[in-house]
């Protein structure tokens, strides 16, 4: 007699964890269903092999040993037994992945084969299959699956907008200088980031057997190429914190190598960190898809540089708070610069929950915050780049005066109707809109957007 788990009772002992590890997913608190499945086909296929062992030693016995066979119950593996019996065996590995605990299980070799096991494998290994702790994990999961839609439709949104605002910003060649250049770097970082995170749940949440067979090396590609995405999006962030300081605190500067610099920052230094990570993960934590991250030592090669790129950019923000509100108290500051720095300092403290302040605020919560944390970091932070590109493109000042230019000249074409009195009044029209922006009291000297050699 070889009894086994039956379908439906698998079926009741399974979902709840697999409910659990998928909504898990996304948060990075338990392994990936693929895992738990992969390490479920390695103890299968151990079992087997070591089954079929000992019934070719038996076979060559001249008398075959009687009672209880060797048998794989599609959770564990227990080895043959004399009749009277009691065979011990350890909770699955694939229930300790899941749960954190360990356990052993039970059954008797009786003349009549093998009894159920005892006790019940949810409550030796610590498995909560209640209506109350499904219900928790339905909640949960039903949550997760909309915070995917949310940021789903903001990365999606973000992803247009930046798309256009990178595509005005290279049609104009008026707009060609280093602050618009630093944009736009910061605008590609914003792209890079929302594709990889589309690719990444494309990887992730297809859990199908082809994709954990072979494609666990594509996988880590594809998550080293996400953590990179994310670390250059900051690096842009404090490129722009750094420029914009650098504008305030220094009178003379190189805007080439400043540029240069910016650029090394930006693309040079995430490449660093990752490849770092890339190394310590795969020496010290190789498991699975490199999702999860169970090592907190390896995990801060990654969020360590991220942390203090946000700090150093609150600490530049507050510093150019400090300069801004001390050139309104100063008496030769004139009207109108006294509005502009008053639009730059409201601009600013817009920044600073914007380039990623939140981040700090979350980096130490507890397990318990982890919905609240996972709302700001993924459904508000996917529209972070689209309010970037709203506010350093579409209400740019200098981006709608070319807009607006552009358009009159095409508008000009369709209807040519009294040439003369149009083309005059144009071009007095065009000749203030350039004299208005060639200088700011920000930027005496590199106000006018030109060319640059870079």
């Amino acid at each position: 007699m070889h009894p086994r788990l039956s379908p439906p009772s698998l079926r009741l002992l399974l979902l709840p964890l697999l409910l659990l590890a998928g909504a898990a997913h996304t948060i990075g608190a338990l392994p990936r269903l693929c895992d738990v499945l992969q390490v479920l086909r390695e103890e299968r296929d151990q079992c087997l092999q070591e089954l079929s062992e000992e019934r070719t030693r038996d076979l060559s016995m001249v008398q075959p040993a009687s009672g209880c066979e060797g048998l794989w119950d599609n959770m564990s593996c227990w080895p043959s037994a004399e009749p009277g019996q009691t065979v011990e065996v350890e909770c699955p590995r694939f229930l300790w992945m899941l749960t954190g605990r360990n356990g052993s299980m039970f059954r008797n070799c009786t003349q009549g084969g093998w009894s159920e096991i005892f006790p019940r494998p949810d409550l030796a290994c610590g498995v909560n299959v209640n209506d109350s702790a499904n219900d928790t994990n339905e909640k949960r999961h039903e949550y997760l699956l909309k915070l995917k839609v949310m940021y789903t439709v903001g990365y999606s949104s973000s992803l247009v907008m930046l798309l256009v605002a990178l595509s005005i910003l290279c049609s104009f060649r008026r707009l060609h200088c280093t602050r618009n250049y630093i944009h736009m770097h910061l605008f590609v970082s914003f792209i890079l980031r929302a594709l990889s995170n589309f690719i990444k749940d494309a990887v992730l949440f297809s859990d199908d057997g082809v994709h954990c067979e072979t494609h666990r090396g594509g996988c880590k590609l594809v998550m080293v190429f996400f953590q990179y995405c994310i670390m250059a999006n900051y690096a842009w962030l404090l490129a722009e914190g750094l420029y914009l300081h650098t504008l305030l605190a220094v009178a003379f500067f190189s805007e080439r190598k400043c540029l240069q610099g910016c650029v090394a920052l930006g693309w040079g230094s995430p490449a660093i960190f990752v490849a770092l990570w890339t190394i310590t993960r795969h020496f010290l934590e190789d498991v699975g898809c490199w999702d999860i991250n169970a090592n907190a030592s390896v995990w801060w090669v990654i969020r360590g540089p991220v942390i203090l790129s946000i700090l150093i950019n609150f600490i530049l923000f507050i510093n150019i708070l400090r300069i801004l509100l001390r050139k309104l108290r100063t008496q030769e500051t004139r009207g109108n610069e006294v509005n502009h720095y008053k639009r730059l300092a409201k601009s600013t403290l817009l920044l600073i929950p914007l380039f990623g302040a939140h981040y700090i605020i979350f980096a130490f919560s507890p397990e318990d915050a982890m919905e609240i944390q996972l709302f700001f970091e993924l459904a508000l932070g996917s529209y972070q780049g689209l309010v970037v590109a709203v506010l350093y493109c579409f209400l740019n000042g200098e981006v709608q005066l070319e807009v607006q230019k552009k358009w009159r000249q095409w508008h000009l074409r369709e209807v040519p109707l009294r040439p003369v009195a149009l083309s005059n009044s144009f071009s007095v029209g065009t000749s203030s809109l350039t004299h208005s922006t060639k200088a700011s009291p920000l930027e005496p000297s590199r106000g006018k957007c030109r060319a640059s050699v870079i």
